[in-house]
Parts: structure tokens; sequence; C-alpha cells
């Protein structure tokens, strides 16, 4: 007889199944080997002393600050930790509670419906002159040649933009923005390169993006969120899907001293929000995808607690991107020039991934189909 402890289990269905555990079996095991933990803000103080005696109830925790038993504060931020039956239990029961635990209860069950989504590449693909990694700026000839040699490498999309979004970027006339990318999407057409991956214009102008649209692309990214109703009912007209990204300000004053409330919060708000408004426009939910904008009016702790926190957006059952490729977030962490931040953007990408992320936006296709590969095998379960 021999005990070994198990590191991360990631697939634990799998693993059981393995294990030969009858199928009846796997549901009721697996929800009770996942750990869940919430941070709830600004509760109700009476709704913090029920929740803490259901959660330990039901062998759940609420952590919750010292003071809270007397009612100190009229709201308290808490921790609410257990497993995912736990979870499921404690949600049911909430359901019939007073001051506010009823939302607290149909919040939790979102999170306990979350979708999943296989992990897909993005590769950039800038027409333009002045982007921040040199390496990612083609003309005509030259894109289709990365487009072409992105695809073999194992990308599932292109996103080909015209215009830099980069801080401090030059404003670029529409017409300019449309020459530029006019040809690389007349290419695609003509040799139907959309059939074998799909395509994304980065732009928020509504020619440029019905244009594209028409030359096969299938979706829209829009670093200004949709903030534009045109460009939803494009998406709408042409059936594309539309991502969403978080940006506080434009790209040439996002930097000036970004802040937020709470970073998490606020751009959860903001999603929601916005896809209120998609919705309402008639774009399915399945239809939008969101991006929390890292280095878009963000600091370093804010880039690094969106990262950390990415599985908090999936609760909105859309797929969530990140594109931290060879950003400056990567310098203030360890001085290095944007040629040099591979190493780093792997990193971080491989994090986002393992907290959520389905859609990794990057520069080096080949690198990152490497890096996934590598990752998702070492998370499958053997035993």
């Amino acid at each position: 007889m021999y005990i070994y402890k198990l590191g991360n289990i990631t697939d634990k269905k799998s693993l059981l199944k393995r294990l030969g555990v009858e199928s009846g079996g796997v549901d009721i095991i697996s929800n009770k080997m996942e750990l869940m933990f919430f941070f709830i803000k600004d509760l109700r103080t009476p709704a913090v002393n029920i929740l803490k005696q259901d959660a330990l109830s039901v062998g759940a925790e609420l952590a919750v600050p010292s003071g809270v038993i007397v009612c100190q504060n009229p709201t308290y931020n808490c921790m609410l930790m257990g497993t995912r039956k736990h979870i499921q239990i404690l949600s049911r029961k909430e359901l019939a509670q007073p001051f506010g635990l009823k939302s607290v209860a149909l919040e939790l069950q979102k999170f306990l419906a979350i979708k999943e989504y296989a992990t897909k590449i993005m590769g950039v693909v800038n027409a333009n002159d002045d982007s921040f990694f040199e390496g990612s700026r083609f003309l005509k000839d030259d894109a289709i040649v990365e487009i072409e040699k992105m695809i073999d490498s194992g990308a599932n999309i292109i996103d080909i933009g015209a215009v830099s979004s980069r801080p401090n970027a030059k404003i670029v006339s529409r017409s300019v923005e449309l020459e530029r990318i006019k040809p690389i999407c007349d290419v695609i057409a003509s040799k139907k390169l959309y059939k074998k991956a799909t395509f994304s214009v980065d732009s928020y102008i509504p020619e440029v993006v019905e244009y594209a649209l028409k030359s096969g692309f299938t979706l829209i990214n829009d670093i200004t969120g949709a903030s534009d109703e045109a460009i939803i009912k494009l998406a709408v007209k042409y059936d594309a899907k539309l991502c969403i990204m978080h940006m506080q300000g434009t790209p040439q004053d996002m930097q000036n001293n970004p802040s937020y409330d709470d970073v998490i919060v606020d751009v959860s708000s903001f999603f929601k929000e916005r896809i209120e408004k998609c919705e309402e426009l008639g774009l399915k939910r399945e239809n939008i995808i969101l991006d929390v904008g890292i280095g878009f009016g963000k600091t370093l702790e804010h880039n690094i607690a969106l990262i950390k926190n990415m599985a908090h957006f999936k609760v909105f059952g859309c797929e969530v991107l990140v594109g931290a490729s060879r950003k400056s977030m990567i310098d203030k962490i360890i001085p290095t020039p944007v040629e040099e931040r591979l190493a780093g953007t792997l990193t971080i990408h491989l994090k986002a991934v393992q907290n959520g992320a389905s859609i990794v936006r990057c520069h080096d296709v080949a690198e990152h189909k490497q890096a996934l590969a590598i990752y998702e095998k070492l998370n499958e379960e053997i035993v």
C-alpha cells in the first residue's frame, strides 16, 4: 500500500471515470472536489449573520470582520467558501432568506451554471506603421503572408486592424483606416481565407467594419465596448460575433492616472450594461465576447487584479478574451524592451487561461500554440 498526494485536479469527472466510479457517483463526488471562493461586498449586517450560520450548517464557511456579531456597521465585506456541493445547497437555502440574501443566492447560482469554452488563439496583424510592437506591422502583401503563416501555426482567429490603439496613438481618419484595410480584406475574400480561420476586424468605425464583414469577416473587435449602436446593429445584420472591450478613457488619455473604486466591480458593471444593450438590439449573448482591456486605462495593479480574477467574468456566459501580448505591464514588473517580452507574455496568458480566459490575443502564434498544448497536457488527469 502506498499513498501520494495529488496536485491540482482540473478535470475531476474524467479522473473519477478512469478510477471506475459509477456514473451516478461521478457528479455527486466531483461537486465535493471543487472548492469555491466568493468575495461579497457591502452585504447588510443582518444578512451577514444569517449567511454565516447557514454556511456553517451546510459545511461551508463565511469569513467576516470582527464586529459583525454586534452590528457595528450597516454593511460588511465577507468571503464565502465551500465545495461546489456546499454552494449548491446554500444557494437554494438563501432563496427564502430576507435582507437581500435572495439576490446573493441568485448570483451564486449564476456562477454554478458557468459554461466552459475551448481555448482559442487569436493572432494579431496591424495594417499600420505605428503599433507599439514593430513585429506586428504589415502592409497588404506582407499581411497576407503573415496571415497564412499564422493559420498554419495554429491560429483560430486572425484579428486585423489598421489603427494603433497604443497609449497616445495618433488619431487616423476614417478614410485612411479604410484605405489601409481594404486591400487586405479584398485578398482575404478573393482567396477565401475566411474558410481556414475566423477573421476579426479591430475597428469601431461602421464603414470599416461593414466592409470587412462583407469580405468574410465574422467577428468585430471593438475597443470602445460597443459604444456606437451602429456596430451592434452590424453584428446583428451579418450574424457576426462582437468583442466588447473595457477601456477607461480613449487611447489618447487612458493612461493619465486611471482609477477605480473597485476594478473588478467597475468592469463587471460596464459589461452588464453593454450586454443588456446588445441584447435589446437583437444580438444573442452567445455572440458576445468580453475583453477586460489589459493596459487600456489600467495600472499594473489593476491589470494583475483582472488577470487573477478572470474567472469572475465567465459569469456572464460569454467567452472571455485576454490580450496582454508584449504589453508594458511586463516592463513594469521587470524592465524589458518590447522585442524581448515573449516569456512574460506567455506567463500572463497561461495564468489567464488557468483563471478562465478562453481566447488569447497574441503576436506570437506558434509559441502560444506550443505553450497551450503543453499546458493542456499537464492538466490531463493521470492516476
